[in-house]
């Protein structure tokens, strides 16, 4: 996959997460969701397009893109706003400041030419969404009940491992339980 690099502008929120919108899986909204939503940059590519289709506000680019993915996984404010204005800093997007002092992004012409001149990545990066987190989006979906089932599984597995060190036994057994329910699942 290739990178595209945006200037050298990498800073982590208090959260650890880049402004790119990588996460350690914390940038996550009630705890949903799981694992890398956007590549390296795409977060960009996803707001530019958002943009480009209609101005808008910070909080409601955050609505759209947890819209998209069905509920499965929404970037903190703490990852978009701090690269919407990167792009801003970049000239890609113009600031209009309301009454109430909410920011209205609205695409410039700069910011149409990179977006047009990147099509393909914005493109894959806005189908990433439709398909949603590892699949999970509102289009052919993972059924409710699946993903109840993995949360559950995560939930077991995190609270083991936090808890006393497992024995060489114990860790023998823990893998062999995940081993045979991956078979399963593959017989399915």
């Amino acid at each position: 996959m290739r990178h595209f690099h945006l200037g050298h502008h990498h800073c982590r929120t208090a959260r650890g997460e880049h402004e790119d919108g990588l996460s350690g899986g914390r940038g996550h909204r009630g705890g949903r969701g799981g694992g890398r939503v956007f590549g390296h940059g795409g977060l960009r590519f996803v707001l530019l397009q958002l943009i480009a289709s209609k101005p808008s506000h910070g909080y409601e680019l955050i609505k759209a893109i947890e819209d998209r993915l069905g509920g499965s996984y929404a970037p903190s404010p703490g990852v978009v706003y701090p690269t919407l204005t990167l792009l801003e800093e970049m000239g890609y997007l113009s600031v209009e400041t309301a009454d109430g002092g909410r920011k209205s992004y609205t695409i410039t012409d700069s910011g149409r030419e990179f977006l047009e001149a990147n099509r393909e990545m914005a493109n894959a990066m806005m189908a990433r969404m439709s398909g949603g987190v590892d699949g999970a989006g509102p289009r052919g979906g993972r059924p409710p009940q699946v993903t109840r089932a993995i949360e559950n599984l995560k939930l077991a597995m995190r609270m083991r491992l936090t808890g006393s060190p497992l024995t060489e036994q114990q860790a023998h057994e823990f893998a062999a339980v995940l081993d045979a329910a991956a078979q399963q699942i593959e017989r399915i």
